[in-house]
């Protein structure tokens, strides 16, 4: 594993399990579930990590590594279950809840898909967990797209033959884990030579040094900003899982008007929902901001095939105290406008990078005393992952609708996943059972940011 995969695994624990995940909503009628079995068997040689489990080396002496599963069973990761017909979105959202707060068998391959039949109108869904360790959100979608076809007609490949490799033993891993330890911080100072041609060459790094400086003022102004620490507190065990939904076509409408990015003005609605949620608590201030991690993708065309997350992050504030509509896209738009220019999701990525250099067994300590030490700095994070915009099918079946999961971790107990599909942007909205309670505020606030921002344009 690189080393934010393994922080991701070891960060896991009995009340923050990282997977993520998604509910995928099919048009009927329903597969049976042997159909359902005998097509991920077809696809399993696209996606082998699926047939792999982790192995830990004693005392963390090297990095979790990925073995074949010598005892994989398909029928144990691909499950079939039912809400009682005809089921709503309440008892689908409710049903992935409870899913998606079970955790994974960190024995096993870590992966589930739970078939789920009896939506009203004949609809049926899948229920995805996979673990953070082994995805990011763009190779997730990228996974997700060799397990669904682009035709309506596609026929299935033949299932191809498999024999697991040989595990190793505890020896040869201590052996490869201590040529790690050493060997990996070697291959990085090696780019050195190649870092230093490019500082004496590089007008490119000149000009990011720039914007790093130029950006500095606008970075101490959003950290200086005081948060919303009322939405922190430790996760329990438990999960809440809701979904709000936009068009793409009203949000191009609203740009029309305020200009930015169709990612700026979802940001906004999302600004909308958290500002509903403080309000109804009776703990919206003058000023007060949530800040939010946004992850950002910094993997390159040729790594986007690769089941590994290469991903870094910038913070930001959403301006929640603004009653506004207009000036919150405004408030949202000159940050990532700053973000950009500044190249910090670079910078970021270059430190998350260092952790390269740890051993292993500090990896593992540090990992998890990050994510679980007590802070009111951040209120959540806010993922967005480009979609399809032609439709998908499983087994001829039309995909009519994607929702994202997201995991909550640190005394982060809200996270909202993004995703779009055709026309459709929906919204995953995970938050801890027992400290959101009131998740519907923030759901039905999202809309509300889409609606009044509509109604201002012409």
């Amino acid at each position: 594993m690189s080393a934010i995969d393994a922080g991701f695994y070891f960060v896991e624990d009995e009340n923050v399990p990282m997977h993520v995940g998604s509910v995928l909503v099919f048009e009927g009628p329903a597969p049976s579930y042997g159909d359902v079995i005998r097509l991920f068997v077809s696809k399993l040689a696209a996606v082998p990590r699926y047939r792999q489990r982790v192995m830990s080396l004693p005392l963390h002496l090297g990095r979790p590594v990925w073995v074949d599963d010598d005892h994989f069973q398909i029928l144990y990761h691909v499950r079939h279950t039912a809400v009682p017909s005809p089921g709503g979105d309440d008892q689908l959202r409710n049903l992935a809840g409870r899913l998606f707060a079970q955790r994974l068998d960190l024995s096993k391959p870590l992966w589930e898909i739970w078939l789920v039949e009896g939506l009203e109108g004949g609809r049926w869904a899948l229920i995805s967990k996979v673990h953070h360790c082994m995805i990011d959100g763009i190779a997730g979608n990228d996974l997700m797209q060799a397990l669904l076809d682009w035709r309506e007609d596609a026929e299935l490949p033949e299932p191809q033959p498999w024999t697991p490799e040989p595990s190793p033993s505890a020896l040869d891993l201590v052996a490869d884990g201590v040529r790690d330890v050493v060997m990996t911080p070697v291959k990085h100072l090696a780019a050195i030579p190649a870092l230093a041609k490019r500082l004496r060459s590089g007008s490119e790094v000149l000009d990011i040094s720039r914007a790093l400086l130029s950006s500095l003022p606008g970075t101490a102004r959003r950290l200086s900003t005081r948060a919303a620490g009322s939405l922190n507190g430790r996760p329990g065990p438990h999960r809440r899982w809701m979904w709000a939904k936009a068009d793409l076509a009203e949000i191009k409408q609203v740009r029309k008007v305020t200009g930015g990015t169709v990612n700026d003005i979802i940001l906004t609605a999302i600004t909308r929902g958290f500002r509903d949620l403080l309000e109804s608590r009776g703990e919206l201030t003058e000023g007060q901001v949530v800040r939010t991690m946004v992850p950002v993708s910094v993997r390159s065309r040729g790594e986007r095939k690769q089941l590994n997350n290469r991903v870094s992050a910038v913070l930001l504030n959403l301006p929640v105290s603004e009653p506004d509509p207009l000036k919150r896209v405004a408030a949202v738009r000159e940050q990532m406008d700053d973000l950009k220019n500044s190249r910090q999701a670079a910078g970021a990525d270059a430190i998350t990078g260092m952790a390269n250099f740890a051993a292993p067994t500090l990896l593992a300590l540090g990992s998890r005393t990050a994510l679980r030490f007590p802070q009111q700095f951040l209120q959540t994070v806010t993922t967005n992952v480009p979609g399809p915009r032609v439709p998908l099918y499983l087994l001829g079946r039309r995909m009519a609708e994607m929702y994202p999961y997201v995991p909550i971790a640190s005394t982060m107990r809200i996270s909202v996943g993004i995703f779009s599909y055709l026309d459709r942007i929906t919204f995953g909205i995970n938050a801890d059972f027992d400290g959101v309670p009131d998740i519907d505020v923030l759901a039905n606030g999202i809309r509300a940011g889409f609606d009044e921002l509509v109604e201002l344009t012409p």
